[in-house]
């Protein structure tokens, strides 16, 4: 005697979930932690953590931070790019800060705490820092001497035409200088906290100033990668560190060089992306071959 219609069809169905429970509820699961056991892979199955002396500290697959209790860089290891991740680097907060190029004006409230700056004064204020850290120029097109966008909001006549009649420095309040003293024959401004100088009609304009071409700060190392959680700075930007990190370490130029160029991978697979230097592992092969006393 055959079943009903709606038994063999609900029969049909409990035997499907049943077989791809098995499939990929257990026996798929089982397989991949099969292969992340095989040699070669088991440690990034675990998340490629480094260790001192059984003591776990950190990732070679996520970045951190080589600072101080105050927030300074500690001279003698090489720095992390930026991020943007939570407080920084963490892994439950993986973001970029959305900024685009148009983020060239900060925002200046009354409260400083309410205060938020552009992605051009962040870049700005970045490269000013790692040039005073690594004794090179950080100057950069845009920005100010001070670490600012060089931004101006021109106030016109006529609104979009006609005679200059107002300029404003948007990115500098007082006790700074305005970064250039006049603007087609009118004295520039500072801002005041609380003004939104586009919203009453001024144009906001950019000035390159005389910055080299091509700053001496590379751009990894005053931007953010996309998951803010990248470990790996170019060989430019640990270059730009080696000077500060033999001074500091009293070491020969080219051990840490050589130790640089260990720790750099190439591109995947010949020809995707660019090379790396992985910063963890860098410092940690510092710390053991070169010890500071």
């Amino acid at each position: 005697m055959r079943p009903p219609a709606w038994l063999a069809a609900h029969l049909a169905a409990l035997r499907a979930l049943l077989v791809f429970t098995v499939l990929l509820g257990v026996a798929y699961p089982l397989t991949l932690v099969a292969v992340g056991r095989l040699p070669g892979l088991d440690g990034r199955a675990a998340g490629s953590l480094l260790t001192v002396d059984g003591r776990t500290v950190g990732s070679a697959l996520i970045g951190q931070s080589f600072t101080d209790a105050d927030g300074n860089p500690v001279p003698r290891y090489f720095q992390s790019r930026p991020s943007a991740a939570g407080d920084g680097y963490d892994p439950t907060a993986s973001a970029a800060s959305n900024l685009g190029p148009e983020s060239v004006v900060d925002t200046l409230a009354v409260d400083p705490q309410d205060s938020t700056r552009s992605l051009l004064s962040q870049v700005c204020a970045r490269s000013r820092a790692v040039g005073a850290l690594d004794g090179v120029d950080g100057r950069r097109p845009y920005c100010t001497p001070d670490g600012v966008g060089a931004v101006l909001a021109v106030f016109r006549a006529d609104g979009l035409t006609g005679r200059v009649t107002r300029v404003v420095s948007v990115n500098q309040t007082a006790p700074a200088t305005p970064f250039v003293s006049t603007w087609d024959g009118v004295a520039v401004e500072l801002a005041k906290p609380g003004e939104d100088y586009r919203a009453v009609g001024g144009l906001v304009t950019p000035v390159r100033g005389d910055a080299p071409e091509h700053p001496a700060v590379p751009a990894d190392a005053v931007t953010a990668s996309g998951s803010g959680l990248d470990p790996h700075i170019s060989p430019a930007y640990a270059e730009i560190q080696v000077a500060r990190v033999v001074r500091e370490r009293g070491a020969d130029p080219a051990v840490v060089r050589r130790l640089v160029a260990e720790h750099t991978t190439g591109r995947t697979l010949g020809f995707m992306g660019a090379p790396g230097v992985n910063v963890l592992e860098l410092n940690l092969a510092l710390d053991r071959s070169l010890p500071v006393r």
